[in-house]
């Protein structure tokens, strides 16, 4: 799924710039500029080390000429022999380049783009083509070492059953993209109808009639969208935000955790309730149709209807997904979170993950490496598992992209000291080309994000990650005692292609059956039956006990 996130993504972690997109530090820390021992020149003076490297070119960026690229080759004495691609295609022609035999020394990806599922690190790492890093990390990189220590979770992330460390992700702790299914409502036509923001799902289903009934946008016309969404991974999908009402819905591959148990969410009784829910807001004309079928693109058109202001709810991670958050916008501040809803059982729960966190590895080393290549690489990445290296990396350089924090600047944690000051793009300014961007995303614990320093105003640019960290306190502490890790876990290299293909017919066949609950094209109480069976016979059972083997072991 989070391959879907693509264009959209990117987006999202545009709105985090200001942030890195996902960057990190310690509160505890110095400056960045009091950067980790470890990182030494590699090579002679006169004859820097070469390194090819397969990588991603993003946008608005050119890594042969880039700022960044030119530290990090004087600093560690490196040539690179760049192999660039494009966004498009980027995970074919990584296939493609494997497969032929013609690789180079190291991969260095974007995770949001493209990167080794767990499936191909191990397959790779057992053939021979990825190195470990172990020996490499416990000789010359002390800050990937000392991350290891500080977060377990990354640690237990990227070591293979094996033991092996064959590669290295984004651990990016992004906290607001960690609880990602938001509801954001017009709190402007709450005002205008003198309506309370709803607490419980009738309550919530009353306001959807008000906003639909009582011309709340004062037009005379009976064009308001009371709720809309759209079908992308950014937490946009409305089905997640009013099925967390009634049942634990992880908008991934649909699994509750039990008591140590891997269940399906999507055979209970209660997820059968929550769709006759939201059917019941469907026939009333207060769910947007399109909500079900069209793009992020298609829902902004809604939220910046030109004619007037047409939307009273949008599902979204963030309020940039479906109205603009410019300077001089006129609709941003109207939108606001609304917490978790309850539902007639009392369950309130809001879906949670690891929050940018993801299976497999974005940086590799390959066979072809000389050990002067292997040296110079790794100590690379260490670089950038530092506060500086990776402030640099990520958003570009000092002094370009980012500078010290001026008295009064405040943080975006609270009592956090601020570190980091982000150094607004102008008006028409030309791309600065300083940073790798997500290239260059490594070790972004929720420390670093927030010493950065962020407005106070969260409707201004310069406070927006402030919003949204505001927004995500109501939906903090919402999640299940127990969580299914499906990001962190470890399949047997044995059942993985079996596993990711009941995974996918599984996820189809539960999304598919969904949507004609709600639209009425199946019968919730004459097809109900027949729906579950249908799982059973695509080997739910097996696929829940592929996981709990998976579950079990990571939890020895």
């Amino acid at each position: 799924m989070r391959k879907g996130l693509l264009s959209f993504v990117m987006l999202a972690t545009v709105f985090a710039a200001v942030l890195s997109g996902c960057s990190s530090n310690n509160n505890n820390t110095d400056s960045p500029s009091a950067t980790a021992s470890g990182s030494t020149n590699t090579g002679s003076a006169s004859q820097p080390v070469e390194v090819s490297v397969f990588a991603v070119q993003e946008s608005g960026i050119d890594i042969p000429t880039n700022k960044f690229t030119a530290h990090i080759e004087d600093k560690f004495n490196i040539k690179f022999d760049w192999q660039i691609n494009p966004s498009d295609g980027a995970k074919e022609k990584r296939q493609i380049s494997l497969a032929s035999g013609d690789y180079p020394d190291a991969y260095l990806l974007t995770a949001y783009i493209d990167e080794f599922s767990q499936g191909d690190v191990l397959k790779y790492g057992q053939q021979g083509v990825l190195i470990p890093l172990n020996d490499l990390i416990e000789q010359y990189a002390p800050n990937i070492k000392a991350a290891m220590e500080k977060t377990p979770a990354m640690k237990s992330l990227i070591t293979a059953p094996d033991g092996n460390i064959y590669g290295l992700g984004a651990y990016a702790e992004c906290f607001h993209c960690s609880y990602p299914n938001k509801m954001w409502i017009n709190t402007e036509w709450l005002k205008k109808l003198n309506l309370e923001a709803p607490k419980t799902t009738e309550e919530f289903k009353q306001m959807l009639e008000a906003f639909k009934t009582q011309d709340p946008n004062g037009n005379g016309k009976a064009d308001e969208v009371p709720l809309s969404g759209s079908t992308e991974d950014f937490g946009v999908r409305i089905i997640p935000y009013l099925m967390n009402s009634f049942v634990y819905d992880d908008d991934r591959n649909y699994l509750n955790l039990t008591d140590g148990k891997v269940e399906s969410a999507a055979i209970k009784p209660e997820w059968k309730e929550g769709l006759a829910y939201i059917k019941s807001l469907y026939d009333a004309g207060l769910i947007d149709p399109g909500a079900f079928t069209q793009n992020a693109e298609a829902f902004k058109k809604i939220g910046e209807n030109a004619e007037a202001e047409i939307l009273g709810a949008g599902a979204g991670m963030h309020p940039a997904i479906f109205v603009n958050i410019d300077a001089g916008n006129t609709r941003s501040a109207h939108y606001n979170p609304l917490a978790p809803l309850t539902g007639p059982q009392g369950i309130s729960y809001a879906t949670h993950d690891a929050g940018g966190v993801s299976p497999g590895a974005k940086f590799v080393i390959t066979n072809k490496a000389s050990e002067e290549a292997q040296i110079a690489l790794i100590k690379m990445v260490d670089y950038m598992f530092t506060p500086e290296g990776q402030t640099n990396a990520a958003s570009g350089m000092k002094g370009i992209d980012w500078t010290d924090p001026a008295e009064g600047d405040v943080a975006l944690g609270k009592d956090v000291k601020p570190v980091i000051k982000a150094i607004p793009v102008a008006e028409g300014e030309s791309p600065r080309n300083a940073g790798w961007s997500g290239m260059g995303h490594f070790y972004m614990p929720k420390e670093y994000r927030d010493t950065w320093v962020q407005g106070t105003d969260i409707y201004a640019a310069d406070g927006y990650e402030r919003r949204l960290y505001d927004a995500t306190l109501l939906y903090e502490g919402h999640e299940p005692k127990e969580l299914f890790p499906i990001w962190a876990i470890w399949i047997d290299p044995s059942e993985i292609d079996e596993a990711s293909m009941l995974q996918t017919n599984l996820k189809n066949y539960i999304e598919q059956n969904e949507l004609q609950f709600i639209t009425g094209n199946k019968d919730l109480n004459k097809d109900w039956d027949a729906y579950v069976k249908g799982l059973k016979d695509l080997k739910l059972d097996r696929y829940l006990e592929i996981l709990q083997k998976a579950y079990d072991a990571s939890a020895k």
